[in-house]
């Protein structure tokens, strides 16, 4: 009896051991298969506004390193470092951390950052990843990574992903971070709730939201955004035509003020012999020409024009009626924007916010190769609303294996 029992426990200890050296060669075989990427984005950018400002140049090269774990059990982990550097020293630019403020900013500091670490569990229908991560939403307008800028925008937290059913598409994310573009002295704490459901059609996808944000500063604070959104596509004849509309409703709250303003936009596009052509309107709005419908984790250079000129909404409001057009040529892309801009909730010195003109061309020489040249030309309104004329200029290149 008693030789059966030490037999017992020593096939038992076997088994635990053998266990433990099956799942210790598991993780070692998704070190071992783990994928590594580089980027590399070479960039020249100038500005040239007219102001007493001087004008700014900047080459910077930013390199992305990444690397992500094979999957054990359905866990896997991801480690990413990201550094941005000037060349060659072409550095007279205004980089938004303390160097050259007597220039105009170019928002490309030198930094070396841990761009994301993070845990990540996948299981069917369900994701979940924890750590320092990209997270966007929709088409960035509230939520986005601003990959633009050399040092992108990342966040500290917990976010999850779970499709129930067919079509339908939930996310949920908690951001105590928000690790921003201009390098890690102003990254800022946050205690940020970001709910997001898509359910698909047959006419469109319908997207409901709610982005809750708090700033962690001690201080009373709140940015509580809620909306729906709706995008699709039809057939009109031989013509297909793609449409978005968008509705939300804003409310910021501090100690001693609460304010409340509507976001509208409405967009519709379609191509004729290859050349794609689209109309939009979007409405940041006004509460009585005191407060501007803000969107603080927004890929904002993506909308509103490329010359950066209303990363913060002003107070009167923003009106932005804009077309563009773009198509293919010589083996790249290329785009023409115009945006007229105008103030939500007129003053008596602040109405024509301005207008500006985007150019762009990009072209890929291999699936690791591409380039591109970039123009934004602003041209300021009412002298009340503290913009001026700004013409901005890039050129790069992008590696990436």
């Amino acid at each position: 009896m008693r030789v059966k029992k030490i037999t017992l426990c020593l096939a038992i200890a076997l088994a635990g051991n053998c266990s433990s050296l099956a799942f210790a060669d598991s993780i070692t075989e998704a070190l071992v298969k783990g994928k590594t990427k580089v980027n590399v984005n070479l960039r020249y950018e100038s500005v040239d506004q007219d102001n007493a400002l001087k004008d700014s140049d900047a080459l910077t090269v930013r390199t992305r390193l990444t690397y992500a774990t094979g999957s054990v059990d359905g866990f896997s982990a991801l480690a990413e470092f990201e550094d941005s550097r000037t060349v060659l020293g072409v550095d007279d630019y205004n980089n938004t951390v303390g160097k050259n403020t007597d220039y105009s900013v170019i928002a490309d500091p030198e930094t070396t950052e841990l761009d994301q670490l993070l845990l990540q569990y996948k299981q069917k229908s369900f994701l979940l990843k924890m750590g320092r991560q990209v997270i966007t939403m929709d088409n960035h307008r509230f939520v986005g990574h601003v990959g633009w800028r050399q040092d992108r925008q990342t966040f500290d937290g917990v976010t999850l992903a779970y499709q129930p059913i067919e079509n339908l598409n939930l996310q949920y994310g908690y951001i105590t971070k928000r690790n921003r573009i201009f390098a890690e002295a102003k990254d800022i704490d946050s205690n940020d709730h970001l709910i997001n459901a898509a359910y698909k059609t047959s006419a469109g996808t319908i997207t409901a939201y709610g982005y809750i944000l708090e700033v962690d500063n001690s201080t009373d604070n709140g940015l509580d955004t809620f909306g729906l959104r709706f995008n699709g596509a039809t057939e009109f004849g031989k013509q297909k035509i793609k449409y978005n509309l968008e509705y939300a409703q804003q409310d910021a709250d501090s100690l001693t003020t609460s304010y409340s303003a509507d976001y509208i936009s409405a967009e519709i596009s379609t191509a004729f012999s290859g050349v794609g052509v689209k109309v939009g309107y979007e409405l940041l709005g006004s509460d009585d020409g005191m407060y501007g419908f803000a969107t603080p984790l927004a890929t904002l250079h993506k909308f509103n024009g490329w010359s950066d000129q209303f990363l913060a909404t002003p107070k009167e409001g923003l009106a932005d009626l804009y077309a563009s057009v773009g198509g293919k040529l010589a083996g790249g892309k290329w785009a023409l924007i115009y945006h007229k801009f105008d103030a939500d909730e007129a003053s008596l010195t602040v109405d024509d916010l301005g207008s500006e003109i985007n150019a762009l061309y990009t072209k890929s020489f291999t699936k690791n190769y591409s380039a591109g040249i970039k123009f934004a030309s602003y041209s300021a309104g009412d002298v009340g609303a503290g913009k001026v004329d700004t013409d901005k200029i890039w050129l790069w290149t992008n590696v990436k294996f």
